[in-house]
């Protein structure tokens, strides 16, 4: 197998076919035409491609090599820019960058990469437009919380503010509400069994199936928790490195702050969760320290009624009658 390495940028990207001892370097545009031309060079049989998760510039190409069933893999940044630190790489270019992506492939053989279904494609796009308006959202209730403090408030410009943020309340109650039935609808069966876990609600529930493409490509557990950035880290070595326990923070933020905040509900609500935060802090844990491993208790939870297809039960897993 042959690892062509791919630098994105937002409307070309450049291309390095391993040559003897060194490679073949070419720039296409990021458009339609520009991936023809790539794809024209490609033999499935032998070519997989590598590239930096790079957001939507990368989508059209990484699409398009999988609809022409060509092998291809998507990076986190984080993983090449330690790559790139361990090859004592000191120059930086988009030439240079897609050889060292070329180099990576070849070394590490990632997996290829699994297209979303269309439902989680569209879930994700309503998920990053609500989390923009919710941003703007708070922008013009902090502008108007600074108005409210002026001698005297415009009132064209205090009216025209009241209606953006009325306009915007409309526009995340709506979108929240098609998110939830959109979940409902397509994935109905694991969104109740998610929800069936006390601690987590239907926010949580639909960012975990849009967040991890519904958790059926998961070995374990830890896996699990690791893709989200809730697996603890730990680095001991010697006498001498004795480093703070903390976890990993690889994942999604906006998901983890939701399992933190969830975490709130299962000690009250959740019996495992109950008992195990009381066995931390009865081992004197800080707070929030006992939270974080609560919040990692119930990703743990939602991988075993995803993995054994069952309905979680206040204190163990039930296998009940699937739901029609």
């Amino acid at each position: 197998m042959q690892y062509i390495g791919i630098d994105i940028a937002k409307s070309s990207f450049v291309s390095a076919f391993p040559r003897g001892e060194g490679y073949s370097t070419s720039t296409y545009k990021n458009d339609i035409n520009g991936i023809k031309t790539f794809l024209g060079k490609l033999d499935k049989s032998l070519h997989h491609c590598v590239l930096e998760a790079t957001g939507n510039y990368g989508a059209l190409l990484v699409g398009m090599l999988v609809e022409c069933d060509i092998s291809v893999s998507v990076i986190n940044p984080k993983q090449i820019k330690h790559f790139s630190k361990v090859m004592l790489s000191v120059t930086k270019t988009d030439k240079i960058d897609a050889q060292l992506i070329s180099l990576y492939g070849s070394k590490m053989e990632p997996k290829p990469y699994k297209m979303p279904s269309v439902n989680i494609q569209s879930l994700k796009q309503q998920k990053t437009l609500l989390y923009q308006l919710k941003k703007q959202l708070t922008m013009s209730y902090n502008l108007l919380e600074s108005f409210n403090i002026l001698p005297k408030v415009d009132a064209l410009a205090l009216k025209m503010l009241n209606k953006n943020i009325a306009c915007l309340e409309d526009q995340i109650a709506r979108l929240e509400e098609e998110m939830l039935c959109m979940t409902q609808e397509n994935y109905k069966e694991l969104y109740e069994r998610i929800s069936s876990i006390k601690g987590i609600g239907n926010r949580t529930s639909i960012e975990l199936i849009v967040s991890t493409g519904g958790g059926k490509d998961f070995q374990n557990a830890k896996q699990f928790s690791k893709y989200i950035g809730l697996a603890p880290i730990y680095e001991h070595s010697g006498s001498s490195v004795r480093k703070k326990g903390h976890i990993n923070r690889h994942g999604n933020p906006g998901l983890r702050s939701l399992l933190y905040m969830a975490s709130w509900s299962a000690i009250r609500f959740n019996k495992s969760c109950k008992d195990f935060y009381e066995r931390l802090k009865e081992r004197e844990k800080p707070g929030k320290v006992a939270l974080i491993a609560v919040a990692n208790k119930l990703i743990r939870q939602v991988f075993a009624i995803i993995r054994d297809n069952n309905f979680y039960v206040d204190g163990h897993l039930s296998k009940l009658k699937t739901i029609h």
